[in-house]
């Protein structure tokens, strides 16, 4: 048990936003970051001149983050150009040459199938290989594999994810402010650091957040780490000096 990662607070992102009030319902709550949907085809999608709007409400020290699937170099350097602040997240089938392009620091998606029936730590998705491919990436996103692109509010099964991924992860797919907890103690300890990313789980309807269940969500992530802090400490009590 890697003590110094386990007691680190968990970073928090909210994705999906559209409207002014919900960027600084998220900051209020204590967000690190925002995501700002580049994907056309997302019920979530907003212009570039819209993107730029919102990030630039922003306080020192939260990140946007843009989301792109298989978009063209040309369209995320302008979106680069336009927000230089933001770091990017690439949900398609980007290679690793693909996602450094931009050269910008960036996340890399990975799709974990929702149909495991396999035993704890067998997950048929190979992280520690695509974590390796995609090393040069701050972290690796964790999302349900769907249909399309995006969870699509799905929870995969969190105990099939190896005991051990030497990266940072960010745990996505279905999260709300009812489980985000139980997720967070069964990730964290497997993982350099971890941060989670909600989007349907903080919403009234469909890219519109609620500010309440934002709150909830946050609160429920420091419940996490305040349990994971005492579960650190009964462990050194216990453990031979």
């Amino acid at each position: 048990m890697n003590t110094a990662t386990l007691f680190s607070r968990t970073r928090i992102k909210i994705c999906g936003l559209t409207r002014e009030e919900d960027v600084d319902a998220a900051v209020a709550a204590g967000a690190d970051a925002i995501g700002l949907v580049m994907y056309p085809r997302s019920q979530r999608h907003i212009s570039l001149e819209r993107a730029a709007a919102l990030a630039s409400r922003l306080p020192p020290f939260v990140t946007p983050v843009l989301l792109f699937v298989n978009a063209n170099a040309m369209e995320i350097i302008a979106a680069c150009a336009r927000i230089p602040c933001a770091i990017l997240q690439f949900h398609g089938d980007e290679t690793p040459e693909t996602c450094l392009q931009a050269g910008r620091p960036f996340m890399r998606a990975a799709r974990i199938p929702l149909d495991e029936n396999t035993e704890p730590g067998s997950l048929r998705f190979d992280l520690l290989k695509y974590a390796q491919d995609y090393s040069a990436a701050q972290a690796i996103l964790l999302d349900a594999h769907v249909e399309g692109y995006g969870g699509g509010g799905k929870t995969f099964n969190w105990s099939l994810l190896p005991p051990s991924v030497n990266a940072h992860l960010v745990l996505s797919g279905g999260l709300t402010p009812a489980n985000v907890t139980d997720g967070i103690l069964q990730v964290r300890p497997r993982c350099t650091t971890l941060a989670v990313d909600v989007s349907s789980g903080v919403e009234m309807s469909r890219g519109i957040k609620s500010a309440d269940k934002i709150n909830q969500f946050v609160a429920a992530v420091r419940a996490a780490d305040e349990q994971l802090a005492k579960n650190i400490v009964h462990h050194v009590r216990l453990s031979p000096t």
